[in-house]
């Protein structure tokens, strides 16, 4: 038995095999190959694979945004199948007598590069389409595995970290729960893991080796323990550990359906955190009163190229439909930073996290903008959509929000397409300098929610990504404790509502304090909404309220 401890990021026990997150390597060698015929053979049935696996992806897609956002496999498909394609890359293998990856990687350059000097805007988009047919060929006749799970059966998922371009592709139907060689508290490793429900343990080390990738193992997310091929004894406790939480779980269940109000009568919002339109079933499932953020960037991280308002509106259509009038805030595009998507082509920054990121990219590139604009206040006609903006530093930036928001409404209008005149506008409070001047942004917008995550990196100086700083990283910090307080304060003086959405919204340990300073909303993730509903009912405010006001 091996033991590997990390720290726990989710809790939860899980049994199975653990499986190492595979990246494909895309470096072709020009190799020569002896029958021709076999290796014709060799691609066709790659390529009838890869047109299997765009069936499938078009068939979650649909479902999960609608017909337009899912014909974008539907046309990989057929150009899986264009003729002139296939003859090219079944000649080199002919006629030059290469094997099929770098037949298919000489034609993926040459036809790329065709596509990309046209002067059609449309058939230079096609450009990248290419090179993702290409890519997905080039992964099956490799044999890396799709979404990075070379499995069947459910598993442990280990990795040194994974990007949240990576995160956003696995099959979560496979995941019992993670392990990861590095990674921080914050890491979209770990938010996805919360967002599941499901057990997950950053900051293995070396100890966590590939060697182990098939072996069954245990994993304690409570203790940040990992055992592989645990013995009997360790096996056994593990087993009762679980069964302890089973019947916890049993327990919250109770509490569905049951108001959030404390001991002596505060009532707060308890929202969920979502990443796509398919987490819905766990908003749901958990009894939330809404959604508090929507993390709409993840609809740009999964595409290859920039989603059409179509696409976009369609999956907050179906987020706003199913969530049956409760108030879903969705977050405006919030690429950058650590949040990366290749067709974005954004600058080399030294340092991102204060680069040009979010709503920076999204008033210097108003095209990309206006087009997710359009697509919110369409959804607006489904549901209660609230929309929020990411990465505030001034009230200028607000006010050239509004601008160009009222320019979308009056275009929809002067169209005739349906939205709802009075959708709540909303500002992230994530830098100390927009919880400084929360006085005079909160007469600009309807309300605020911090965003822990950045406003702990940003009071701190410490990059939320690096693990090596987690000692400094106090996300109690007196500092980020007042900012909070202040913005509280200046929101209810001039008559808007103020929330949570980042991680520590779900910190047990501050419940009373975010009480006690006035918070109205908590957004956590799903799995955590029960038991914060459980603290918040066994708490009394009013015996706390003014010994936590003055330490602050």
């Amino acid at each position: 038995m091996t033991k590997i401890q990390g720290k726990g990021v989710c809790d939860g026990v899980a049994f199975g095999p653990i499986c190492f997150y595979k990246r494909a390597d895309q470096t072709v060698e020009r190799r020569t190959i002896e029958d021709v015929k076999a290796e014709i053979e060799r691609f066709r049935a790659a390529r009838e694979t890869a047109s299997e696996q765009l069936g499938v992806l078009y068939e979650k897609a649909l479902e999960e945004v609608g017909e337009e956002g899912s014909l974008l496999f539907q046309v990989h498909q057929m150009m899986l199948e264009d003729d002139d394609y296939c003859e090219s890359i079944e000649s080199i293998i002919t006629d030059e007598k290469l094997c099929a990856e770098y037949a298919v990687s000489k034609t993926a350059d040459t036809f790329a590069d065709m596509f990309a000097n046209m002067d059609d805007n449309y058939m230079k988009a096609r450009s990248a389409d290419v090179r993702d047919i290409s890519r997905r060929l080039l992964n099956v006749l490799s044999g890396a595995p799709e979404g990075g799970i070379d499995s069947e059966v459910p598993v442990i998922v280990a990795a040194d970290d994974l990007a949240p371009s990576e995160t956003v592709q696995l099959d979560k139907s496979k995941i019992l729960g993670f392990v990861t060689q590095g990674g921080s508290a914050n890491s979209h490793t770990a938010i996805l893991a919360r967002t599941m429900g499901i057990p997950a343990v950053i900051g293995a080390g070396d100890v966590l080796t590939a060697d182990m990738d098939g072996k069954d193992a245990v994993i304690d997310g409570s203790a940040g323990e990992v055992y592989v091929r645990p013995d009997e004894t360790t096996s056994a406790k593990l087993h009762k550990k679980a069964q302890q939480e089973s019947e916890r779980k049993a327990l919250l269940e109770k509490l569905k359906g049951q108001p959030n109000v404390t001991l002596d009568g505060q009532d707060i919002l308890l929202y969920a955190n979502i990443g796509s339109p398919a987490d819905v079933d766990a908003v749901l499932a958990n009894d939330a009163g809404g959604i508090g953020l929507f993390r709409s960037e993840f609809l740009y991280l999964e595409s290859k190229d920039y989603p059409s308002e179509e696409t976009l509106f369609q999956a907050y259509r179906t987020v706003a439909e199913r969530m049956g009038g409760k108030r879903v805030v969705i977050r405006t595009l919030d690429i950058g930073a650590d949040k990366q998507a290749d067709y974005f082509e954004l600058p080399h920054e030294e340092n991102p996290a204060m680069g040009l990121r979010a709503i920076r990219i999204c008033l210097t590139r108003r095209d990309i903008f206006i087009t997710q604009l359009r697509a919110l206040y369409r959804a607006s006609a489904y549901g209660k959509v609230a929309i929020m903006f990411p990465m505030i530093t001034s009230v200028w930036e607000v006010r050239e929000i509004k601008k160009l928001a009222a320019e979308v409404r009056q275009a929809l209008k002067c169209e005739g397409v349906a939205f709802n005149e009075n959708v709540e506008l909303g500002i992230m409070i994530e830098t100390p300098a927009a919880a400084i001047i929360s006085d005079l942004l909160a007469q600009e917008v309807d309300f605020f929610s911090i965003g822990t995550n950045d406003l702990t990196q940003y009071t701190l100086a410490v990059d939320r990504q690096n693990e090596s700083l987690d000692m400094f990283c106090d996300t109690h910090h007196p500092a980020l404790l007042r900012l909070i307080k202040m913005t509280a304060d200046n929101a209810h003086k001039h008559g808007i509502w103020m929330g949570i959405c980042g991680e520590l919204g779900a910190d047990p340990r501050l419940t009373e304090t975010f009480l006690a300073l006035g918070v109205d909303e908590l957004s956590v993730s799903p799995s955590r909404i029960l038991p914060l509903r459980e603290k918040v009912r066994a708490t009394d405010v009013s015996t706390v309220r003014d010994e936590i006001v003055a330490k602050i």
